[in-house]
């Protein structure tokens, strides 16, 4: 008998409604993620969803819902801010292959040029994969309290037409 092992996932976005607020916020109270990360309700998710400012993007894998991002489009017409990816623990594995895919919609669809975000200091993981995948630290900052490091990762030169 041969070991299980995991095959490479097709991994696509698409964009999230207000009815998935619901599951996005219980994604998020999980034990495993809550401490990474400033957990919203569902209340707050519904209205957020809506605001054409933020971009919640839910990650598929294999056509199946695995987990989503929160991303945020600055006001200079050229960054985004990612400031949030949950992927559900029974799909781990796949958050390097979403990651990239996100660059690619930051780029393709929004016509973003950089993405910039930032992580608890006591997110080692978080920021080894950040680094892994091309982000580099340019600042720091706190949330109520709590240190921050601030990456950016540049996506594209220049607009495209």
């Amino acid at each position: 008998m041969h070991p299980s092992f995991r095959t490479v996932a097709t991994i696509s976005l698409e964009r999230a409604s207000p009815d998935d607020a619901s599951w996005i916020a219980a994604l998020e109270q999980r034990e495993d993620t809550r401490h990474f990360i400033g957990a919203y309700s569902a209340a707050e998710h519904g209205r957020n969803i809506i605001d054409p400012r933020m971009v919640y993007l839910r990650i598929l894998d294999d056509g199946e819902t695995a987990g989503f991002f929160i991303l945020v489009l600055d006001g200079d017409g050229k960054s985004v801010e990612f400031r949030r990816v949950v992927v559900a623990p029974e799909r781990r594995g796949i958050g390097q292959s979403a990651v990239r895919a996100m660059e690619q919609y930051c780029r393709l669809e929004l016509r973003r040029e950089r993405i910039w975000l930032d992580v608890f200091d006591h997110n080692a993981r978080g920021r080894h994969i950040y680094e892994k995948l091309g982000y580099e630290q340019f600042g720091r900052s706190s949330y109520e309290g709590r240190p921050l490091f601030l990456y950016q990762k540049t996506v594209a030169h220049g607009r495209r037409p």
